[in-house]
């Protein structure tokens, strides 16, 4: 659950933060792995999701 003070990153940004292409945060965020919401016309991925994604990748490596 995305909170008040929490935020809320764009598809860009997010790229950065993981080093991935605008194609593969698409794809992440269609098979829902990445959790995202819509505002008006704009994709936003909150903080805590990016993490999420993060955690359960390294869940899944060990």
């Amino acid at each position: 659950m995305t909170t008040a003070t929490e935020e809320l990153l764009t598809v860009p940004e997010v790229m950065r933060r993981l080093k991935l292409g605008r194609s593969t945060v698409y794809d992440l965020i269609r098979s829902r792995r990445l959790v995202s919401i819509t505002i008006g016309r704009s994709r936003r991925i909150p903080d805590s999701a990016v993490r999420d994604f993060i955690a359960h990748e390294r869940e899944e490596a060990a």
